[in-house]
């Protein structure tokens, strides 16, 4: 080697030693550019391919492993671990650029999206700024009665940084924990904290693996199923220090990692399996990467010559690695509310590309203008009334877009429908679309649930009518009469039999019955297919239902009896009706059999009402031209709202002001209850008279 060609290695190794020292200790440019890597992957899989890349696992392991070092370098050093102050300066240097976009997004979101979208997004906008969006989402993921939308949420993506909130401030209470064993047992911080991080490490991932493969949906926001990723993280930092490899090796390795990350989500369905085990896949392709650049290239740059460090450490790598964040941040935001103007499902390569190039721009503007400003020297956590002023400062930024906003909108909606309760008519109104009258259609976008779906007056199931079974006595509900009325009648079924309980109240209150329903999502009294995850869900309910019921000896029974097929005229008798009418008449319990409501499987009608967007269908495309169950007509009676709900063989989405539906298939609580007096009407007059 030439004296010249050792004399620019030296000066790379020394300007690489101070860029190091600006950065603070551990500071390593090759995971910079492995962010770079992932944000990458993050956005052209979401913006081109419409699927999930893997790239967010990565930042998430990455977050745990820089967290990991700084904490043991502490412990090692004998210093405090100055949790508060670590905390406050975590957040401080999270919120800003967070608290920017999230503000923005929700203003743009007030003027360019549908009401009905509103309430929703007020949701996650207060969840996301308190980092538990991920659970909002976790929540509505398994939610049967949750906000139905073909929209993706803008804010959806604050669920990964939720659970990174989550973890930074459960990870330093560990180091709490860890820190006392330290004094404790002598032993070194490594071990505690390896010990510690292997448990959560195996316990997580055990967990994950099993919520995965039962509950997909929710696992994937779950942070529980999410802590062997930080953990991982976490290990390898602890470990990589004593990690003795041939330079070749790694360098091998490293490259395998990287093609690892870039193919892992055109390989595995990282949307649909994660994150069970199938998440070790980029989280291992991760470690390989740092693995092959575990040794400061300042000290031995021949030692990553060849590894993915070259590629990751070059300027516009880097340069996008410094504005990963921020282009987490925006680019999700952008795409939804590109899509959603141009009323796309999927990007073309040039909106793509235009996509991509404004997230980049807004990116750099977001680091530069509120992320680096704010950002604290390494090492140096600030002072804490400061810190507490940013973070206080971003909260309120966030809050003077949502609170004008649902205070406006709440109370103009009141006020309007206090002005206007006389002509909430619903099905006794008929068709009031496009009248001119400015009065809002109920249910208004955000109300509560009571006022969405029926619900009987007494709660749970008390007394005689309570059930030692866990999942029949979560689905029963009375009347509070229920115990004391002359007659008793039964609603049981699916969420059709709620609806169907909306009617039922009324007459029931004018004729003095009490009444008792037994409702499962999903649940009506069809037999399913056998070895079905319907089947597995509602089948032993089912026979307990039916049990109960029969046990309660009631004046009659009210079920749903035929199963409309979305957008077609499919309809039939659900399965097993005879059995389940063999079963009452051997009782002597009387049915009453309701035919099903038109449903769909594409149109949202209820965001037809509320927008205004004609969405009425001729009943020929939704049911049956003859009512299938009339074949049973002789051994229970049957009700048919249809006459009511699709007048003159239209079926409305608003009628009397009252929004018909609640979403693709089930009548609103306020319509439903317009229907009592068509119930009363074909049960007849003398039909459990007190």
């Amino acid at each position: 080697m030439t004296v010249d060609a050792e004399s620019r290695r030296a000066h790379r190794a020394t300007a690489a030693r101070r860029r190091a020292g600006r950065q603070g200790p551990g500071y390593r440019r090759d995971i910079d550019g492995l962010r770079a890597v992932a944000i990458l992957l993050v956005v052209v899989y979401h913006v081109w391919i419409g699927r999930v890349s893997g790239g967010v696992d990565v930042f998430l392991m990455i977050s745990a492993f820089f967290l990991t070092g700084s904490f043991v370098r502490r412990m090692d050093a004998g210093r405090p671990l100055a949790v508060g102050s670590f905390l406050l300066s975590r957040f401080r240097r999270l919120m800003p650029a967070a608290a920017v976009v999230l503000a923005a997004t929700l203003g743009v979101c007030w003027l360019l999206l549908p009401q009905t979208e509103w309430p929703q997004l007020w949701r996650e906008g207060w969840a996301s700024l308190g980092y538990v969006q991920n659970w909002v989402l976790a929540n509505d993921g398994v939610d049967y009665y949750a906000h139905d939308s073909a929209l993706a949420s803008p804010l959806q993506h604050f669920w990964s940084l939720s659970v990174q909130g989550q973890v930074f401030v459960l990870w330093p209470l560990m180091f709490l924990v860890g820190a006392l064993v330290v004094r404790m047992t002598r032993k070194s911080a490594s071990a505690v904290m390896g010990v510690l991080f292997g448990v959560v490490f195996v316990a997580s991932l055990a967990f994950s693996v099993y919520e995965t493969d039962t509950m997909q949906v929710f696992a994937y926001f779950d942070t529980r199923a999410r802590l062997w990723e930080f953990a991982a993280g976490s290990l390898l930092a602890l470990w990589l220090p004593r990690v003795r490899l041939p330079r070749l090796l790694r360098a091998i390795l490293g490259w395998l990692g990287l093609a690892g990350l870039v193919v892992c989500g055109m390989v595995i369905d990282v949307r649909g399996g994660f994150p069970g085990y199938l998440a070790l896949w980029p989280i291992a392709s991760a470690a390989l990467v740092i693995l092959a650049g575990s040794r400061p290239a300042d000290e031995h740059p021949e030692l990553t010559e060849f590894g993915p460090a070259r590629l990751l450490t070059t300027r516009p790598v880097l340069a996008l690695g410094r504005d990963a964040y921020a282009l987490y941040l925006v680019h999700w935001p952008i795409l939804i509310l590109w899509l959603t103007v141009r009323e796309r499902d999927q990007a073309s390569f040039l909106d793509g590309l235009a996509i991509i190039l404004l997230s980049v721009a807004l990116a750099r503007v977001v680091t530069a203008v509120v992320e680096r400003p704010l950002r604290l020297p390494a090492g140096d956590q600030g002072r804490a009334m400061r810190n507490v002023g940013v973070i206080a400062m971003c909260a309120a930024l966030v809050a003077s877009v949502l609170l004008p906003w649902q205070i406006i909108t709440t109370t103009e909606a009141a006020a309007k429908q206090a002005s206007y309760a006389k002509e909430y008519t619903g099905s006794m109104g008929g068709d009031t679309a496009g009248d001119g009258k400015e009065i809002p259609v109920i249910p208004v976008p955000g109300a509560t649930e009571d006022e969405r779906w029926a619900r009987l007056d007494g709660g749970a199931c008390t007394g005689d009518f309570a059930s030692d079974d866990a999942d029949l006595q979560d689905s029963c509900t009375q009347t509070k009469n229920a115990a004391t009325a002359k007659h008793l009648v039964v609603v049981m079924g699916d969420s059709h039999a709620n609806e169907l309980a909306g009617a039922v109240a009324p007459v029931a209150a004018e004729r003095g019955w009490g009444i008792v329903m037994l409702m499962r999502p999903w649940c009506s009294l069809t037999t399913h297919e056998p070895g079905s995850d319907l089947a597995e869900h509602c089948d032993a309910w089912k026979q307990n239902a039916l049990d109960k019921a029969v046990s309660l000896q009631p004046d009659a029974v009210f079920t749903i009896v035929t199963a409309a097929a979305p957008d077609s005229p499919d309809e039939r008798v659900i399965d097993g009706i005879e059995d389940v009418l063999d079963r009452f008449d051997n009782a002597g319990i009387p049915v009453v059999g309701v035919r099903d409501n038109p449903r769909s499987a594409v149109f949202n009608y209820y965001e037809c009402a509320v927008n205004g967007t004609p969405c009425d269908f001729p009943v020929s495309q939704a049911l049956a031209e003859v009512n299938p169950a009339s074949a049973y007509a002789d051994r229970m009676l049957l009700v048919d709202f249809t006459p009511w709900t699709c007048p003159h063989g239209t079926c409305r989405t608003e009628l009397g002001h009252i929004a018909v539906y609640l979403d693709t298939n089930h009548l609103s609580g306020p319509y439903v209850k317009t229907l009592a007096p068509a119930l009363a009407r074909q049960l007849g007059e003398g039909f459990l008279k007190p």
